[in-house]
């Protein structure tokens, strides 16, 4: 979309008539701040950054860039690496203020601001005893990552991020402002679950609590040549595994700088379960000769945040991602082989187990369409800014193309750039179409555009 150089001034005099001046940034520290994402790469930078601390606010900032005719963005953890936070030349509605947590104990819920982040909502609740379903990392904005599915360490015993939202208030294209949930406005509610921020701006969720007052988690890394041996015994170990534990495995460069085999178990269960040497955590140290074998107990909240240095802000970063049902022989070597060719010591694959209570949902009571069991694959460059960075993208590539035909079709729309044209027709299955009605229903001019959505139901490849 090409805009009027005049234009963006006139949307600034709207707002700031609307609101008060200082929500309304173009310039100086605090727009440097609100455009800082996590992927240093991102170079989009809006024409106007509008600071909002209400409903009310976002719904004024949704209406100016529709009169004005501006690219229009959400940023609220602002982690998304394909920099959708930010509206080049646009409109970026940044929510990090609204960051609240309210935990209603009895009921086992939270009521959560649309800026804030997984560690907020994780810090709140640890007081209690209690955990939601997140991510990896804290630093991750908890809207972004429950709309687009939201895999995490407690997938198996509670499901998806996604799987966990109650009920969300949302201003709509047209600048009204809806709750729904599964009672009211439902196929909206239905599409937030799985289909990203394409249908509005959620200013508030509520999601379930869950008591979970310790896990065990830990960290186990084999030598690369195991890995054929390791991830075919671990198969063995994930095809009874309960709901309790989920393994995230991957290719990580060990202490000593070489790619290394990783198993990242966190078990949610009885402690005395999961400490326990002849347990299903610990089994994961005799699947072959370790390199590193650390556990520890304590609080969800405290080993999300813990994770959090591992991903500093400000690197250069490119994902791919592919769905692989299993740890097969070939997916393995496709592995071996990419993280022999990695061109920066910061790179990874990082595998994520979804299995139990999470593929246990009907893949078509939610947008998020891929039931099955399987490990999502995140291909991760990550390098420090240099003159060529080709190279780290190029290896990203040829690392997903070589997982590819050992892969389900489709992949997460939530770490999918808009370059994956070979993988978004399938991303939502059989859900396709319902999906894609919602969203010429609820915003028929693609003012929201979030994680990406097909063109062309017809495309679709069902999940079922």
């Amino acid at each position: 979309m090409t805009v009027d150089s005049q234009t963006p001034r006139r949307a600034v005099a709207e707002l700031e008539r609307l609101l008060p001046a200082e929500r309304v940034i173009t310039g100086g520290p605090e727009y440097a701040a609100g455009t800082a994402l996590w992927n240093g790469a991102v170079a989009a930078r809006p024409a106007i950054l509008l600071r909002c601390t209400s409903t009310a606010e976002v719904r004024a900032g949704v209406r100016t860039a529709r009169e004005f005719g501006l690219p229009l963005s959400v940023r609220s953890g602002g982690h998304d690496w394909a920099g959708r936070a930010l509206s080049d030349d646009g409109l970026t509605l940044d929510l990090t203020p609204m960051c609240s947590v309210h935990i209603d104990v009895e009921a086992g819920r939270a009521t959560v601001g649309g800026g804030a982040r997984a560690n907020h909502v994780l810090a709140a609740a640890d007081r209690y005893g209690l955990v939601a379903a997140t991510g990896t990392i804290g630093t991750v904005g908890m809207a972004g990552l429950t709309l687009g599915g939201g895999y995490g360490p407690l997938g198996g015993r509670f499901g998806l991020a996604a799987d966990n939202l109650a009920g969300a208030e949302v201003v709509l294209a047209d600048g009204s402002v809806v709750w729904t949930d599964a009672e009211h406005e439902p196929d909206l509610f239905w599409a937030l679950r799985g289909g990203g921020g394409n249908f509005g701006v959620v200013t508030s969720m509520e999601i379930r609590l869950h008591a979970v007052p310790t896990v065990v988690t830990g960290k186990v890394l084999y030598s690369l040549r195991q890995a054929p041996k390791v991830f075919a015994r671990l198969e063995d170990v994930l095809s009874d595994c309960p709901d309790a534990l989920t393994v995230r495995t991957g290719v990580i460069n060990g202490p000593q700088g070489k790619p290394m085999a990783m198993l990242w178990p966190t078990w949610s269960g009885d402690p005395v379960v999961g400490t326990d040497p002849a347990g299903p955590v610990r089994r994961l140290t005799r699947l072959g000769t370790t390199a590193v074998a650390e556990f520890e107990t304590g609080s969800y909240a405290a080993a999300t945040a813990a994770r959090d240095t591992m991903f500093p802000d400000g690197r250069y970063v490119t994902i791919r991602t592919r769905s692989l049902p299993r740890h097969t022989p070939e997916a393995v070597d496709a592995l071996v082989q990419g993280a022999k060719a990695m061109t920066s010591p910061l790179s990874a694959f990082s595998l994520h187990h979804f299995h139990g209570a999470a593929a246990r949902v009907p893949w078509s009571d939610t947008a998020f369409a891929l039931r099955k069991p399987h490990m999502m694959a995140e291909v991760i460059a990550v390098w420090t800014p240099e003159k060529d960075s080709g190279r780290h993208a190029a290896w990203a590539d040829a690392a997903s193309a070589a997982l590819e035909p050992h892969a389900f079709a489709g992949g997460y729309a939530n770490l999918m750039g808009p370059e994956a044209t070979d993988q978004i027709p399938y991303v939502y299955g059989g859900n396709t179409a319902r999906l894609l009605a919602i969203k010429e229903t609820v915003d028929p001019d693609g003012v929201f555009q979030g994680i990406p959505l097909p063109k062309a139901a017809s495309r679709a490849l069902s999940h079922r």
